[in-house]
């Protein structure tokens, strides 16, 4: 549950009436889940355990989704590099798939409880964490409510959060101090994002930059890539990647107008696979020839667009293209994380809403990595001269492998404000293997 969620939902059946919150959490969770859960591990989202707890410390790390997953990859390998167990929950099958891929079994994974008393309780009593980390945006007042009886403590790491829901929560000022101020500390992504939080009653708030640049890059199948980059040869190719409804349209209006000069290729990746038929169709209908990744289609000299339309490959994607337009930024707001296309090699694009990753985006922007277009005919426009200015392009791609260097450190500073609660656990957890073979 989003921060702006928390606040509306509170408002709507006031501070007193929390009690009536939660029968409109499970409402509200599950519509927005609907078609991302999976059916075989519903009873996790009632608190109910699919796996054993590990003896000894245990942190709990909650990641909405996958873009908050992926950022807290380098955090928790931190964590499990201490012997300390880490159990992460999220909210989609994605986000799950995507842990997977990336942490095997090196981490514990449920899916999170719904925000009722009974969900949280069973989970809590079940899994018993000596530390919960919620990453981004995360505030779930019921389970932050159960944790402070229980004298957890609640930290959120990598904390955001929008123009938007700060207004929200302004509004109800006291009731974001009842809540926030019961949060042991705030590690925000900047300056901004810390004294929002200030105002908001949270204390302590420290800044540590956005954890994201810490993470690596995101990995691929060097075969599968070789293969790709043989297939596609000598042609141009740009990527249109975390799409959103609308986006896709617009980048097939761009392959259209682009293809005759230049001959590309557009990578185009939605941000939900599951759409991935219809947009196909879409496609098609604009006589488009699609490859699409999950049928395993080749890459042949007529082919218009290879639909990216399998999770955790994004690495794979963004290896094809040295320019990159991310999306949920023209037809959708917010913004998407730039930093991974910067990280691989790529000159970013993007549209005008990117209110969720404000300052990742003014500083590639102010660094000369990354472009803001208002429209398709402007992204059509930036693509073209790109794809034909070696010069220019190579330049925002070195500005943005430069300003990953200069922003990274997050990791650092979180686990520096991370170790009055981590360092105890440490010790535990390598005290009780002796202790155990002594007894």
């Amino acid at each position: 549950m989003s921060d702006g969620l928390a606040s509306l939902a509170i408002a709507s059946y006031g501070w007193a009436g929390i009690a009536a919150y939660p029968l409109t959490g499970p409402l509200l969770a599950l519509r927005a889940a609907k078609g991302k859960e999976d059916r075989a591990r519903r009873l996790e989202r009632f608190g109910y355990p699919a796996a054993d707890r590990p003896q000894g410390p245990l942190v709990w790390l909650h990641a909405a989704s996958v873009g908050e997953t992926l950022a807290v990859v380098p955090l928790m390998r931190e964590l499990r590099r201490r012997d300390i167990n880490v159990l992460l929950t999220t909210g989609t099958v994605t986000s799950a798939e995507i842990a997977r891929f990336r942490l095997k079994d090196e981490v514990l994974h449920q899916y999170v409880p719904l925000d009722v008393k009974p969900a949280v309780r069973r989970f809590l009593d079940y899994w018993r964490p000596d530390v919960a980390l919620s990453v981004e945006s995360e505030i779930w007042p019921t389970t932050l409510m159960e944790l402070h009886k229980r004298h957890i403590p609640q930290i959120l790491v990598n904390a955001r959060i929008s123009d938007r829901s700060f207004e929200r929560w302004q509004r109800h000022q006291s009731i974001a101090e009842a809540l926030l101020g019961k949060l042991s500390l705030v590690i925000a992504q900047s300056d901004v994002d810390a004294e929002r939080y200030r105002d908001l009653g949270a204390w302590p708030v420290i800044v540590s930059g956005n954890i994201k640049v810490d993470s690596d890059a995101p990995p691929c199948d060097p075969v599968v890539l070789d293969r790709y980059k043989q297939q596609i040869g000598n042609r141009k190719s740009w990527a249109a990647i975390s799409t959103f409804e609308g986006e896709e349209k617009i980048a097939t209006m761009v392959h259209r107008a682009l293809r005759a000069h230049t001959g590309l290729l557009s990578v185009v990746v939605p941000r939900h696979p599951e759409r991935s038929d219809e947009i196909e169709a879409m496609m098609v209908e604009r006589g488009m020839k699609v490859a699409r990744r999950t049928r395993n289609d080749p890459i042949t000299p007529d082919t218009d667009i290879l639909l990216g339309d399998t999770i955790g490959e994004m690495g794979l994607y963004l290896r094809l293209a040295e320019i990159a337009f991310v999306g949920r930024s023209l037809t959708a707001e917010g913004g998407q994380n730039p930093l991974e296309p910067a990280m691989l090699g790529c000159a970013v694009l993007s549209g005008p809403q990117v209110g969720n990753f404000r300052e990742s985006y003014q500083r590639l922007v102010r660094n000369g990595n990354a472009r803001i277009v208002r429209d398709a005919e402007m992204l059509a426009k930036a693509v073209h001269f790109l794809m034909t200015n070696d010069l220019a392009r190579h330049k925002m791609i070195d500005a943005g492998m430069e300003s990953m260097q200069e922003m990274r450190g997050a990791l650092t500073a979180t686990m520096k404000g991370l170790e009055p609660y981590i360092n105890p656990l440490t010790v535990q957890a390598r005290l009780e293997p002796r202790i155990v073979s002594q007894g």
